[in-house]
């Protein structure tokens, strides 16, 4: 009896854990999904608050468009 109250705890542990995984695989895809699709968006808003607080106003590019100014004239 001894026995199986043990393994039963391992496995349930173990269930756990395989969880507590997926859970945090899950998290990490939707926040690179939220990256991905509003990188632009996030990049321009930032923008926005460091022009305003650092008085300059410089709109910056997309970043397929910082993407082709690398390749043309590559990193400096």
């Amino acid at each position: 009896m001894r026995k199986a109250t043990i393994r039963r705890r391992r496995r349930e542990k173990g269930q756990a854990f395989v969880e507590y995984v997926i859970l945090i695989a899950v998290v990490a895809l939707a926040a690179l999904f939220v990256l991905a699709n509003f990188s632009d968006r996030l990049r321009d808003m930032v923008a926005g608050i460091t022009a305003t607080l650092g008085g300059t106003s410089e709109k910056p590019t997309d970043s397929l468009q910082q993407v082709k100014d690398l390749k043309d004239t590559g990193i400096e």
